[in-house]
């Protein structure tokens, strides 16, 4: 039996929650707190950073199932090599780079011209990320909890795709050409992701003492949630409206907010409205690769780390709310041309 497309984004994003709250778990309960910069600096490096030559394997391998089932098995290595904490963080971190890759690249070959499943697909895996986090230090068995819980998940995603093997993933040939416009496009996309990285990491969406009534798992899951929902949002309102309308008013109304953080419901606001335009960012980005869409989405990966290398080093001073209202005004000034030389309505 052929599982529907939709039913394979469900799978893929119900895996993408899964990856990253096991590589929450490793990354929180293997680290100590003076191994925590290198370790950070490693994982994100090969989760994201390495999904540029990732994706280059992936578009050629043509078996996008496949290759997310062997990232959810790295992930899982890394959970049995925690006495080696770098090691591991180095494992796992290639596992989630290889589970993004090979699901992203499945999920957008089946999506046509609607940039929803992917906001769908993206989206889950902020939830994942602070579940682990929350967790990490008191959940018994964590080796024993990973490989079951990516055991479960490349199961799912082996399933889902059994056609794949005999038949592969119809990945266009692959090639790096791209249309006219396309070099330029593409380099305003990349500043656009580091742009947001490097506000996303380092604003303040605080809502300070406002959620403090709330069991602690819940207050610090409604943010996440708004991030997670902003994600989701995007892809469909840019399938309703446009993707131009959609991200020059999410990104136009945050700037707004993040010059005046006038009240923590507005901060939660800010936040939903911020992450509208990743599906938009990648899904354009894609659009412009046809030929080579799993190299695009590593391509954006990359700017993704460039823009938290300075988060993570404290490289730059503390900005001011005026700043990140700025850097998001910006972000929309260099998205709309972008969006314009790839042809998207």
């Amino acid at each position: 039996m052929r599982i529907s497309q939709t039913g394979k984004t469900a799978v893929l994003s119900a895996a993408h929650a899964a990856v990253d709250f096991c590589c929450a778990l490793l990354f929180f309960s293997a680290l100590k707190t003076d191994q925590l910069l290198i370790g950070a600096v490693l994982y994100n490096a090969c989760a994201f950073l390495f999904q540029l030559p990732l994706g280059i394997v992936a578009d050629r391998a043509d078996r996008n199932l496949l290759f997310a089932a062997i990232g959810c098995a790295l992930v899982a290595a890394g959970s049995l090599l925690t006495a080696i904490p770098f090691a591991a963080m180095i494992v796992a971190g290639l596992g989630n780079g290889a589970f993004h890759v090979g699901g992203g690249i499945e999920v957008l070959n089946g999506s046509g011209d609607k940039a929803g499943p992917l906001g769908v697909f993206v989206s889950p895996g902020a939830i994942g990320l602070f579940l682990g986090r929350f967790y990490a230090k008191t959940l018994p068995a964590l080796p024993a909890i990973v490989c079951a819980l990516m055991a479960i998940c490349a199961a799912a995603i082996l399933l889902s795709g059994r056609t794949e093997f005999k038949e592969g993933s119809h990945n266009a040939p692959l090639s790096f050409a791209v249309p006219k416009g396309g070099v330029l496009a593409l380099v305003l996309l990349f500043l656009v992701v580091a742009l947001r990285s490097f506000t996303g990491f380092t604003a303040a969406f605080s809502t300070g003492d406002w959620l403090s009534g709330l069991p602690a798992v819940l207050a610090g899951l409604i943010p996440v949630l708004c991030l997670a929902l902003g994600k989701a949002a995007g892809g469909f309102l840019s399938d309703r409206f446009g993707a131009i309308p959609a991200s020059v008013v999410s990104l136009g109304l945050c700037a707004v907010l993040l010059f005046f953080p006038l009240h923590p419901a507005l901060t939660l606001l800010a936040l939903f409205l911020f992450n509208m335009s990743m599906p938009v960012t990648l899904f354009a980005a894609a659009k412009v690769w046809r030929s080579a869409k799993g190299t695009a989405f590593g391509l954006l990966t990359a700017a993704l780390f460039l823009g938290l290398v300075p988060a993570l080093l404290r490289a730059l001073p503390p900005a001011s709310p005026v700043i990140h209202g700025l850097l998001a005004a910006l972000s929309a000034a260099l998205l709309v041309p972008g969006l314009l030389l790839c042809r998207t309505k």
